[in-house]
């Protein structure tokens, strides 16, 4: 449903920052990465938002572009990020019907809780294959169209003004902080995070030269996402908001914000770098020690398997 305002970007920022650009935006239907488009079509982009479910894809679209009289936001649904051709399908009309790409939010991601004797090859596999194989295809289909909107959209190196046709050439890859310190139940998660930071440093340095930049938005712990009421059951919410060093989680505003600081010209010389909106929440030294009731060691001692795991199936290794 249609959000206030105030629900999903500050006040900070001025109207139609982002008028007449393009973002592209891989698992667009999710809570975080709906938010960022959300705040970029505010403030005058059109959007193209990817995902499997047809019917949920279409719906977000929709309700994004309530966020401004006039968007144009495309939702395109029954699309693997890890097939090749059906993303670079889903570019193509992007391209066809808006116009070009300015931006790139790479978020598709999986998640679940599993410890590693739980954990099959295949379902290890399948988050690797969604996260780092998944955000590389979207790089690979998008980065024609970033590296012809950096040259229309480059500052000036003598002079350091800034375009007038506003920013462009510009790639989020929506990352995590669990491999920071390494987090039980979250092998398969932190391993691919890790190689979604290095593809996004990569791709920093290489294309940097032709005016694309490529940043990191690492979120914490945000509200009313699935991700964080899978790792942080409700009972044990009350005292883990306790624990935190600003004493709250975080909002999809929080990350909405800082995807707009790093798309606008505020973000013109940050490249190749991460942007952890947490709250300082990773440096806490009891964090990642336990998950819910799952203590750590306890609960990797009792050899109990961890419940509820969605789309768990048996495996021989």
């Amino acid at each position: 449903m249609p959000l206030a305002k105030e629900e999903y970007i500050s006040d900070a920022w001025k109207e139609g920052l982002f008028n007449n650009k393009v973002v592209f935006c891989t698992g667009g239907a999710g809570t975080i990465c709906s938010a960022q488009v959300r705040a970029l079509v505010h403030l005058g982009a059109n959007a193209c938002i990817i995902g499997r479910n047809v019917e949920k894809t279409e719906s977000v679209a929709k309700d994004i572009a309530t966020a401004r009289p006039g968007a144009k936001v495309i939702g395109i649904g029954a699309v693997d990020v890890r097939k090749f051709e059906a993303l670079q399908g889903a570019v193509d009309r992007c391209v066809r019907e808006l116009g070009g790409i300015d931006f790139v939010i790479a978020g598709a991601a999986g998640n679940f809780l599993a410890s590693i004797n739980q954990l099959s090859v295949n379902a290890f596999k399948t988050v690797m294959d969604i996260d780092v194989m998944g955000s590389y295809n979207t790089l690979k289909a998008t980065i024609p169209h970033l590296k012809e909107s950096a040259q229309k959209h480059r500052v000036d190196s003598a002079s350091l003004k800034p375009s007038p046709l506003g920013t462009g050439g510009r790639i989020i890859f929506v990352s995590a902080t669990l491999h920071y310190r390494a987090a039980p139940f979250q092998t398969h998660v932190s391993v691919a995070k890790a190689g979604v930071d290095a593809l996004s440093h990569s791709v920093a340095i290489e294309f940097g030269p032709l005016g694309v930049t490529s940043n990191i938005i690492a979120p914490g712990p945000i509200a009313s996402t699935e991700g964080l009421d899978r790792l942080l059951p409700a009972p044990a919410m009350r005292e883990y908001i306790k624990s935190q060093p600003l004493g709250r989680i975080g909002s999809i505003r929080d990350i909405s914000d800082a995807t707009v600081y790093l798309f606008s010209n505020t973000g013109s010389y940050v490249s190749g770098q991460t942007l952890v909106v947490d709250g300082a929440s990773w440096r806490m030294s009891s964090q990642n020690t336990s998950s819910g009731q799952m203590g750590y060691p306890d609960f990797l001692l009792s050899g109990e398997a961890v419940q509820h795991v969605k789309g768990q199936k048996k495996s021989k290794i």
